[in-house]
């Protein structure tokens, strides 16, 4: 889970279920830049929507800002501002379909273009939508109407000076203080606002800031009503990660006080670490079909989006720990196969189930296997690790009745204190603190205690059979045949039929009596739209 203060307390705001009282819930496109029926759920204050460019992460956007009526002081947007037709593409047959509440009251509402011109507009509900795209980003100097600026002799003849908690917001994001910063406007142009800022005795304008310090300073000069809905493209453009993560807090901040609902794009890991699982949507495109999978780690959205390593065979697991785990089961059991095959830590247990599916249907590029925790239920196209429970159990309980094998020489420490601080640790109730508990009395890394374990477990505790449940369907994977096997648990009477392939969602996850680390507090997540 983020360790932000922010988060937290949003997520427990959220939990509540009180609050928001404008609340977009779904947003659904057909018929538009290839999107077939893909229902977008928000199913959390700030929503991070993740994939490779062309995906349509920006149409997501576009469908949310379509949806609701401007006030009257605010410019009016409509799905025709963002999806003309031109001399390529004609729209029609289109439909932006979405469910909100407003108060107490929920309801379903649709934009139809059956032919010429977009249908529903005067029935949106209105509320106040803040659409920051990446025409930000562009230099001051280069936008329009700002070179005018610079050509003509020009002065400051007033300014929207930053009060003390918008520059202390300032300051915290950008890792900096700033003695102020305000929003000028010239004698040239008496809309077109500069920032200026000063720093250590120095001013200057946004003609000689950082893209960064633009951004932000024009973001936080914005003041947005209570229940509005603020959408961002690309949000982590022009910041270091540290910034990315400075804002995303000051972003929960703000919706947490404010009730804001914000659906942002980004291909950051700093992004979506800082967010909770439900907070993350990432969409996968195989040829022309769209898949919105919620609750991927950041580290399956980045394995996705990057073509650097060039494995035959891709193998899922929960987390960093499950990951280890299988790695030294195939040390060990299957050196051929580790060689040619990449470990995904994918975040929660139902996006494994939503994977399983899609390995079973045979939707992914490349051979996959998927993997879920002991503890978890069989799941179709999935397989589980050794043992019945979760990987630190098996593992600290096998290594206990083996006496703690040779742990002690592998992280060269003294085998008094390795029994003894395994020991201790697993008296504590949260089978995730064991690790880190007993790397803390043995002054090691957690990752060098935990790899130790499951090599020595994979050694001297794993049974042979239960290793060749893992090793055998990856060597399957790899010369080429299918999932079929795994329909089933190899055990099972050869009487019971596998699934059909399905087309719709599948059924909700069997939840844990007690979530994983980084599991929706509230049950196991959506799986996956088609």
């Amino acid at each position: 889970m983020p360790d932000s203060n922010e988060i937290r307390r949003l997520s427990a705001k959220w939990a509540t279920g009180s609050g928001w009282p404008q609340r977009l819930e779904w947003v659904e496109v057909t018929g538009v830049r290839g999107w077939t029926g893909q229902r977008f759920h928000l199913r959390y204050p700030i929503m991070a929507v993740v994939g490779e460019n062309g995906v349509g992460k920006s149409s997501v956007l576009q469908a949310v800002a379509s949806v609701y009526r401007s006030p009257k002081n605010k410019k009016a947007r409509f799905a025709s501002d963002f999806f003309p037709d031109t001399a390529w593409e004609r729209i029609t047959n289109a439909t932006v379909s979405f469910a909100f509440r407003q108060g107490d009251k929920g309801s379903e509402k649709s934009l139809r273009k059956p032919g010429e011109r977009w249908r529903g507009n005067p029935q949106r509900p209105e509320r106040y939508v803040e659409y920051i795209d990446l025409s930000r980003i562009q230099p001051i100097g280069a936008r329009v109407g700002y070179t005018k600026l610079v050509r003509s002799p020009h002065k400051e003849v007033s300014a929207t000076l930053f009060d003390k908690l918008r520059l202390d917001r300032f300051s915290q994001i950008m890792g900096r203080t700033y003695d102020l910063a305000r929003m000028a406007l010239t004698d040239v142009h008496s809309k077109r606002a500069v920032p200026v800022l000063a720093q250590q005795g120095a001013t200057y304008s946004g003609f000689h800031q950082g893209a960064g310090e633009t951004m932000i300073a024009e973001l936080l000069q914005v003041d947005l009503p209570q229940h509005s809905i603020v959408l961002i493209d690309e949000i982590e453009s022009s910041l270091h990660p540290r910034a990315q993560r400075r804002l995303i807090r000051d972003l929960a901040e703000r919706c947490r006080e404010r009730e804001w609902q914000v659906v942002l794009t980004t291909h950051s890991p700093y992004v979506l670490s800082e967010l909770p699982p439900e907070a993350r949507a990432y969409i996968m495109q195989v040829g022309t079909a769209r898949t919105i999978i919620y609750g991927v780690s950041p580290e399956f959205a980045m394995t996705k989006m990057d073509d650097v390593a060039q494995p035959e065979c891709d193998l899922f697991v929960e987390d960093i720990r499950a990951q280890t785990l299988l790695t030294e089961i195939l040390v060990e059991q299957a050196p051929h196969v580790i060689q040619r095959s990449r470990i995904i830590p994918y975040g929660a247990a139902s996006v494994g189930q939503a994977l399983g599916l899609m390995v079973y249907q045979g939707r992914f590029p490349r051979p996959s296997r998927v993997f879920l925790d002991g503890d978890q239920a069989t799941s179709v196209g999935c397989i589980n690790l050794p043992g019945d429970d979760a990987p630190e159990r098996v593992v600290f309980e096998g290594m206990r009745a083996h006496n703690w094998g040779s742990i002690h020489q592998r992280v060269g420490r003294p085998f008094a204190n390795v029994a003894d601080a395994c020991g201790r640790a697993m008296v504590v109730s949260d089978h995730h603190e064991w690790v880190a508990d007993a790397a803390s009395k043995l002054i090691v890394s957690g990752d060098i205690l935990w790899q130790a374990m499951c090599s020595e477990w994979a050694r001297t505790c794993l049974a042979k059979d239960d290793a060749v449940k893992i090793t055998q369907p990856i060597e399957d994977a790899l010369i080429g045949l299918g999932p079929e096997a795994l329909a089933r648990p190899r055990s099972a009477s050869p009487s019971v039929a596998p699934p059909a392939a399905v087309s719709v969602a599948p059924p909700v996850a069997t939840a844990k009596a007690k979530p994983k680390s980084g599991a929706s507090p509230s049950g196991p997540l959506p799986l996956f739209e088609l």
